[in-house]
């Protein structure tokens, strides 16, 4: 049974940014995959955060067609991140499944978190990125103006923020050092007026759409689990907000993430 309304389906769809080697998820991919494929989503990035997310990433990338990996420790895991960690990085790079580095970042949003650790990882990961020239896939919560920071210090111009929760300034900055802006379900939120007002001002040519799976579900799915096929709904909502064709859209957002992370069927 096709769980969406096909004749509201557009064209394929790309997931930039997905966990399926989160817990939740990874007894399960092959299930996962067909499911968004039933949606249209099919192509993805399975995103890391920490050694086993990476591995996770690139076993999935390996295993099933049209699916990617990026690899990267997450702001939450930096404590752990070393040299030993960052020269496994460097060989998992060497995968031809692996496109692109991330998540990487800052986050300031939780007490307790280490400042120094954060930002010493996230340059290692962007001078990665840069040494390899690869996309950099950026997590950023409460910390804007350290990120952008250092992002024009290291002249970085191939990232994603991914799961922007920002406003138009935020986004206007963003663009001007070259980045792509890549929407979550939280587009979809009804009070998320902020994220709604900066995708209007964002270039189609510099959008990206994706779930963060297991998290951030849009709606109509919004409190529930996240999964792949609901970058459909991000997809419906972004189009109503910025009023353009579902169609249009999904081919726009999916030419972009096969262009930025050379992935073109």
């Amino acid at each position: 049974m096709v769980l969406y309304d096909p004749t509201k389906i557009p064209g394929d769809v790309y997931d930039t940014h997905t966990h399926l080697n989160d817990d939740s998820m990874f007894h399960d991919v092959a299930a996962y995959i067909g499911r968004a494929n039933e949606y249209r989503v099919m192509q993805m990035n399975v995103v890391g955060y920490d050694l086993q997310g990476n591995q996770r990433a690139i076993e999935i990338a390996e295993q099933n067609e049209n699916v990617y990996a990026i690899v990267g420790w997450q702001p939450d895991s930096t404590n752990e991140f070393d040299d030993e960690k960052l020269d496994i990085l460097k060989e998992q790079i060497k995968n031809p499944n692996v496109v692109g580095i991330g998540e990487t970042g800052l986050d300031y949003h939780f007490e307790g978190f280490n400042k120094n650790k954060q930002i010493d990882s996230f340059e290692k990961h962007l001078q990665l990125a840069k040494d390899n020239n690869l996309p950099v896939t950026i997590h950023m919560r409460d910390a804007f103006e350290d990120v952008y920071s250092i992002l024009k210090k290291f002249d970085i111009h191939e990232f994603i923020m991914h799961s922007f929760g920002g406003d138009q300034k935020q986004a206007q900055k963003l663009l001007e050092l070259g980045g792509y802006i890549s929407f979550s379900g939280m587009v979809t939120f009804k009070k998320a007026n902020n994220i709604q007002e900066a995708a209007k001002i964002v270039p189609l040519n510099k959008m990206l759409v994706e779930t963060d799976a297991p998290y951030l579900a849009p709606v109509p799915y919004r409190g529930k689990m996240n999964e792949p096929a609901y970058t459909r709904f991000v997809v419906d909502g972004l189009s109503e907000i910025l009023n353009i064709k579902r169609d249009e859209l999904a081919k726009i957002t999916t030419k972009n993430a096969q262009t930025l992370w050379n992935t073109s069927k």
